[in-house]
């Protein structure tokens, strides 16, 4: 099921609010990043929006899984973000305010591998982040940064 498409037929180019969820991934200091197909290559966490019935920790699981290939095997709340930071507009001219739980995992299983959503996956220090990140996700990295150096 396609939970945001079943609302964007009732609705249309109406802006709506809808829940989504990333996975910091973190293996030896180094952090998961994912550069998209429609995202003029920008680096950016494993994620995505929430489907009918899934709890907020299901969609995690189930985006990193799509999008990289892993499991989480643990799973750490590290904050909800929302707000007029977290509106965005589509390419299509759809718009949507996100109210993202991003949720760390740093006990992983599986194989990494690139889906059809992505151009590639890459570990990158956490003391040499790229440049191209996009802004909500580098304030989440920025915010796990902060708890892990306090």
């Amino acid at each position: 099921m396609n939970y945001v498409k079943s609302i964007r037929d009732l609705v249309g180019p109406t802006p709506l609010i809808l829940v989504g969820a990333v996975v910091l991934v973190i293996k030896e200091g180094q952090i998961l990043l994912e550069q998209r197909n429609e995202d003029q290559a920008r680096f950016g966490l494993p994620g995505g929006l929430m489907e009918w019935e899934e709890s907020t920790e299901e969609t995690a699981r189930r985006e990193l899984f799509e999008e990289t290939g892993l499991v989480a095997e643990t799973l750490a709340l590290l904050g909800v973000y929302s707000g007029k930071n977290y509106v965005t507009t589509l390419a299509n001219g759809d718009v949507f305010q996100s109210v993202t739980l991003a949720y760390i995992a740093s006990d992983t299983s599986g194989t990494l591998r690139v889906s059809d959503e992505s151009v590639a996956l890459t570990y990158v220090s956490l003391t040499d982040l790229p440049d191209n990140i996009v802004g909500s996700h580098l304030v989440m990295i920025q915010d796990y940064i902060a708890r892990i150096s306090s």
